[in-house]
């Protein structure tokens, strides 16, 4: 299709004057009943693929949706920007293309329609199974997938593949959409007598796909002799939730994740439950309490007591001893979790195991930084990618069902009924982030720039910062706990109380650009600063390469992830 791509780019701007001779109206005509009915208080999302010029992108955000735009060729997509301008925080514009859709299934968004107006002839048919499976994975409960189809070759560079009607019905029932229209045969808008065009729209009346029955499965109904089932859940969901760019491959409908950085959170997660003193041991976690952890080990853990579960953050440095304990605690975690959960979480029979892991031997470093390469050396963890995306889209509900899980199981084990450990206990223990940390290190910041006599502005008005300042989570901490430096803004105290747990809209995000990357220009200077700020970023925002260094694509990848964690956690706009 590259080629097809380039013939776009080339000519586009006479195919962006071609295209927009046509109004949506004359073009769409044919499935009228199922455009999409949006409003200003409720506005449906839309995603366009292969938006060309812009023409439906435009339509659709007059009408109060919220478009994605993708369009791969750079000279059409950039037309395309220049036309929808005044739409600007309506439209997002997106590098992308079938079948892989990388940038767009990284946000975790589902839409209510989705269109591919004159595209799918460019898909070769031996991709267009695994087109279209991605794309009934992006719609919402009651979405619509709306294709139009092009009978007629082209007389030009670009390439086309027969079509038909019986090919999408049957995919569509391999994919449990139903088909709501075939529209008649329609002549060529643009009058060329060896073009025809006809449109199916299909529709997911439910999400179909049977993961939340396999998580609920795991949750209540799995025999548990150790919380060890749920922590391995609580992981991956976490890691789904928080860290978009850590997928690191999508093939065979599998996604794979760096090894060590499931280990790193499993350590996370269970340091403050067996850490914490309660007449003189920590919490138990299995049904026998003479029974040790097989990740708590002399040489890895016990070496580590006495860094706290927020020193294991990303982009944190370890040297010396400190490096080589936490490397070999991450090995002794991937071995539990290897003969635990991942072996004993299954479907059916024994073999059919829900989640595989891939490890790979890596010699122990004298120096180490959690950070997405270093983790990825231990190898991979694998999961099949619709219930990947099961746990991102679902977390905030899953979440709070493992969590009251573990506790009931935890306060069943004779040790911890015994001692009365209080419930308000187990959630603290269980608690991602100590809040007392989450703005102390850009406030030190903040000090010391002022100190040397930098006068500071709020990033969201530009206002002088007063004594009163406040530290703002760009996304609000309420919803989506992250503490990174790119999240963390200094505001005023007014406009920090006026937002609250809400995103900022997508116009005043643009308008606060040049703001916020000047602050974190200004703040975050050094080569240890930087490579942390980016450490974090790269894991924590989606469409950001590893290695990325630029702060203006933070800014970008961070308006993604704010339209990503409004969808997900229906968050209100500020």
């Amino acid at each position: 299709m590259s080629k097809t791509i380039d013939f776009y780019h080339q000519n586009a701007q006479f195919l962006s004057e071609q295209y927009l001779s046509l109004t949506f109206e004359q073009v769409h005509q044919n499935w009228q009943a199922h455009w999409p009915a949006s409003s200003s208080k409720h506005a449906l999302k839309v995603l366009d693929i292969g938006a060309g010029a812009g023409r439906d992108a435009l339509w659709l955000a007059k009408h109060h949706c919220d478009v994605y735009a993708i369009e791969p060729a750079d000279d059409l997509r950039e037309q395309g920007k220049k036309y929808t301008q005044q739409y600007v925080d309506k439209i997002t514009w997106l590098d992308d293309q079938l079948p892989e859709l990388n940038s767009i299934i990284e946000l975790g968004i589902r839409f209510d329609c989705i269109l591919l107006s004159a595209v799918w002839m460019h898909l070769s048919p031996a991709v267009r199974k695994r087109a279209f499976r991605k794309l009934s994975n992006l719609l919402s409960p009651s979405g619509k997938l709306v294709i139009s189809l092009r009978y007629g070759d082209f007389s030009d560079a670009r390439k086309a593949y027969d079509v038909s009607i019986e090919e999408l019905e049957l995919l569509a029932q391999q994919h449990a959409l139903q088909v709501n229209l075939i529209s008649a045969l329609d002549t060529d808008e643009l009058g060329r007598n060896s073009v025809q065009w006809q449109t199916v729209v299909m529709q997911l009346p439910d999400d179909g796909s049977g993961d939340l029955i396999k998580v609920r499965q795991i949750i209540v109904n799995d025999a548990k002799s150790a919380t060890y089932k749920l922590a391995l859940l609580r992981t991956l969901l976490h890691i789904a939730d928080a860290h978009p760019g850590a997928v690191r491959s999508r093939e065979d409908n599998k996604v794979r994740l760096p090894l060590g950085l499931v280990a790193l959170y499993w350590i996370r997660q269970f340091k403050r439950l067996i850490d914490i003193d309660i007449d003189g041991v920590g919490i138990q976690q299995t049904s026998d309490s003479k029974k040790g952890l097989g990740f708590v080990k002399p040489q890895g853990w016990n070496k580590l007591t006495h860094l706290s579960a927020d020193d294991l953050s990303i982009g944190a440095l370890f040297v010396g001893d400190e490096a080589k304990a936490l490397q070999t605690a991450i090995r002794d975690t991937l071995k539990t979790i290897q003969d635990g959960p991942v072996t004993f979480i299954y479907q059916g029979t024994k073999k059919n195991t829900l989640f595989q892991m891939e490890r790979e031997r890596v010699p122990t470093k004298d120096t180490f930084v959690l950070e997405l390469g270093s983790l990825a050396e231990f190898g991979h963890f694998v999961l099949d990618e619709s219930l990947w995306e099961c746990l991102r889209l679902y977390s905030s509900w899953i979440e709070p069902l493992v969590v009251n899980q573990w506790i009931t199981e935890m306060r069943r084990y004779k040790l911890n009924e015994q001692r009365g450990i209080a419930l308000q206990t187990y959630y603290d223990c269980l608690k991602w982030i100590d809040e007392s940390h989450d703005t102390r290190g850009v406030r030190h910041k903040i000090t010391a720039l002022q100190q040397d006599g930098i006068e500071l502005e709020s990033v969201w008005s530009g206002k002088r910062l007063q004594v009163d300042y406040q530290v703002d989570h760009c996304l609000p901490f309420a919803y989506w706990p992250n503490n990174d430096k790119w999240n963390l803004l200094p505001a005023s105290k007014i406009e920090n109380n006026q937002k609250r747990a809400r995103v900022p809209t997508r116009r005043r995000l643009i308008d606060s650009r040049v703001r916020i990357v000047n602050w974190w220009q200004l703040a975050w200077q050094t080569e240890q600063e930087q490579k942390r700020f980016f450490d974090e970023a790269v894991l924590s925002l989606p469409h950001l390469p590893l290695g990325c260094h630029n702060f203006d694509d933070v800014f970008e990848a961070m308006g993604l992830q704010v339209n990503g964690v409004k969808s997900r956690l229906l968050v209100g706009e500020w």
